[in-house]
């Protein structure tokens, strides 16, 4: 049986354009995140906190004390507020903590969550050429704390953020890049 050119014709042709928009799908979104970092404007929603594992975390991990889903090195935040907003100069984030405090740190503050707002000092934008990712880093403060943030937004709008704290142990998320919302 001889194969029918008209069906081959049209399979390879099928085979070239369903293989053509995968690429334009990942070159739109590395222009989007490129144009969200360029503008200073982008929010980054966590779904996972990964906090550095101690026994203290592990016991707590063990007790059940953590969210459906969780483990004591990644917890699940589907479900509670978090950002890091960029916003020209200004980031402010509200990043719920797990992990434990090294020093400091008020009796009467009953939200732990690594919160700031303000304009960073050595705010720095890098890209890394062979994975097409931004690295972005820069140093902010608080009232009573002082944050070393690493952040690396992937060509698919995903990101990891590391947050290094004056008082507290590091802790790692994961989420994803997007517009901030209008309001």
């Amino acid at each position: 049986m001889k194969p029918n050119f008209k069906y081959v014709v049209i399979l390879m042709a099928g085979i070239t354009i369903g293989c053509g928009t995968s690429s334009t799908t990942v070159k739109s979104t590395k222009q989007k995140l490129e144009e969200l970092v360029r503008a200073k404007s982008f929010q980054i929603e966590c779904d996972w906190a990964v906090p550095l594992m101690t026994n203290s975390l592990n016991s707590i991990s063990n007790a059940g004390f953590l969210p459906l889903g969780s483990t004591g090195n990644q917890i699940n935040l589907i479900g509670n507020p978090n950002f890091l907003k960029v916003e020209g100069d200004t980031i402010s984030a509200y990043l719920p903590y797990f992990g434990e405090r090294q020093m400091g740190g008020a009796y009467s503050n009953s939200d732990n969550a690594i919160q700031f707002k303000g304009i960073p000092k050595n705010y720095e934008v890098m890209e890394d050429r062979k994975t097409g990712s931004k690295e972005i880093s820069f140093n902010i403060n608080n009232k009573t704390e002082s944050f070393r943030v690493f952040i690396t937004l992937s060509p698919n709008l995903t990101s990891n953020i590391n947050v290094n704290s004056s008082e507290r142990f590091s802790i790692r998320y994961r989420g994803d890049v997007m517009s901030i919302p209008s309001e």
